[in-house]
C-alpha cells in the first residue's frame, strides 16, 4: 500500500468518532468488555498501545468485537508491525517515524498514523505521501497554538493530536480545521478498567462521541 492510499485509509478510520481511546491494558481477560463499553459509547476506534505484555492478546480479543477498528498503538520497530498484523490490528499508531516503520507498513498494507513533532518532520511525511499524521506529544509541544499556526503554512496535513488531551481541552483541538480527530486515555482510567466499571467508561465514550457535535 503506498503512502497516499494509506493516508486515505487512515484518514477513513480518523472520521469514525472524534475521539480515539489510547488504551494500556494488562489483563486481555478484560478486553472484550472494554471495548464493548467503547464501542457501545459511541467510539468504535480503538488505539492498544504495545506497553504491556499482554498488547497484542489484547488486540485479538478486541478485534473480535463487532463494529470495532482496533489499531497498535507505540509502533517503534519494524518487527511490531508484523506482531500487530498477526494479532489482528487494522492500522499502526507510532510516536514518530522511522524509514523501517513506514516501509514496513507499506509491505504489510497496514495504513498508519505517523507521529511527527517538528515542521521538518510533518513536511517530510508529507512529501512521502502521509497527508494524515499524528502530533506527538500535542500539549507539551503547544497543543492547539502549534496546530493552528502550522495549519497555515500546511493546509493538506490533517492531525489527530495525542498527549496531554483531555475532556477539558479535547473540543478546542477538534474546532480546528486541520483536525480529524484526538486522542486520549481519558475515556477508559486505569481505575475504571481495574474495577471493571464498564458503564462508566460507557458514559465516557458516549460524552466524547459528541463532543465535535
Amino acid at each position: 500500500m503506498d503512502p497516499y492510499q494509506a493516508s486515505k485509509e487512515t484518514e477513513k478510520i480518523c472520521r469514525l468518532a472524534p475521539v480515539i481511546p489510547v488504551l494500556v491494558v494488562h489483563d486481555s481477560d478484560i478486553a472484550k468488555p472494554l471495548a464493548e463499553a467503547l464501542i457501545s459509547g459511541g467510539l468504535p476506534v480503538l488505539e492498544v498501545t504495545l506497553r504491556t505484555q499482554s498488547a497484542l492478546k489484547v488486540i485479538s480479543e478486541m478485534a473480535k468485537v463487532p463494529g470495532g477498528v482496533v489499531g497498535a498503538g507505540t509502533i517503534t520497530k519494524s518487527i511490531d508491525v508484523k506482531d500487530a498484523i498477526n494479532a489482528g490490528a487494522n492500522f499502526a499508531v507510532s510516536p514518530g517515524s522511522t524509514d523501517d516503520i513506514l516501509e514496513a507498513c507499506a509491505q504489510q498494507n497496514l495504513p498508519i498514523l505517523p507521529g511527527a513533532a517538528t515542521s521538518t518532520e510533518i513536511m517530510r511525511l508529507f512529501d512521502l505521501g502521509y497527508s494524515v499524521q499524528k502530533f506527538f506529544p500535542a500539549e507539551a509541544i503547544g497543543g492547539q497554538a502549534a496546530l493552528k499556526a502550522i495549519g497555515g503554512p500546511l493546509p493538506n496535513v490533517k492531525f489527530c493530536p495525542t498527549g496531554g488531551i483531555t475532556i477539558n481541552n479535547a473540543k478546542g483541538y477538534l474546532d480546528l480545521e486541520n483536525i480529524l480527530c484526538v486522542g486520549g486515555s481519558w475515556v477508559a482510567p486505569q481505575h475504571l478498567i481495574e474495577n471493571k466499571d464498564w458503564k462508566s467508561i460507557t458514559d465516557l465514550a458516549r460524552t466524547a462521541s459528541k463532543i465535535a457535535f
